[in-house]
């Protein structure tokens, strides 16, 4: 016969529940992955026939950096996508006063989310309000799941790609041959950082959400 006392019962009660909730976590962590690959397909960026200018200049794109528990997204119209150091890249550029400028310095990928003309909303919003003092996933229904690598997009996208960083600087008044340019867009002086990330991965819609 096995006599317990009371203070290790209680012990055993914390440990099991904490077992079941970590178990419960792993559970949707999976089954987020799971859909993240029934609704999105592998691509190639060779094999990407969008067209860059209106797919950044007129569709808008949002910027995420962080982990599930730690991150933030925003809404971005400037940017590049091509070929740097033979490898495909997408560059991104963040003004050091927008709060996702501190998450892309944290972490060492990016995601860059590409949604259809349904939800400009969400764009428009995520583009005009800080996460400092909204919860944007609260106020536009945004529903972030996680790649294989930790990293967030989001299950209205339509394309993502997920970037590594691989270099990244400052843009800098003196070195701007058109000083109009400079001083139209930067009254403030709050220059630009760019980051440059290889494209490790690209995810396009192969089922539309519901």
């Amino acid at each position: 016969m096995v006599i317990t006392s009371p203070g290790s019962v209680h012990f055993w009660l914390f440990y099991y529940s904490c077992i079941h909730l970590s178990q419960e976590r792993l559970s949707e962590k999976v089954s987020k992955r799971i859909k993240f690959n029934y609704m999105f397909e592998k691509v190639s960026p060779y094999d990407l026939n969008d067209n860059v200018f209106k797919l950044i200049g007129k569709d808008w794109m949002l910027i995420t950096a962080g982990t599930m528990d730690d991150f933030n997204m925003m809404t971005a119209s400037w940017g590049h996508l091509g070929i740097m150091w033979n490898l495909p890249v997408a560059v991104c550029y963040i003004r050091p006063q927008r709060y996702t400028f501190g998450f892309a310095n944290k972490y060492n990928d990016y995601t860059l989310s590409f949604f259809d003309e349904s939800h400009r909303d969400i764009l428009h919003f995520c583009g005009t309000k800080s996460g400092r003092d909204f919860n944007k996933l609260k106020e536009t229904g945004l529903v972030p799941v996680e790649t294989e690598a930790g990293n967030i997009y989001y299950e209205q996208a339509s394309l993502v790609l997920e970037c590594r960083k691989i270099y990244q600087d400052d843009m800098r008044e003196d070195n701007f041959i058109r000083k109009e340019i400079s001083d139209k867009n930067y009254p403030k002086k709050d220059f630009h950082r760019f980051f440059f990330g290889e494209i490790v991965n690209v995810f396009s819609r192969s089922i539309q959400p519901r």
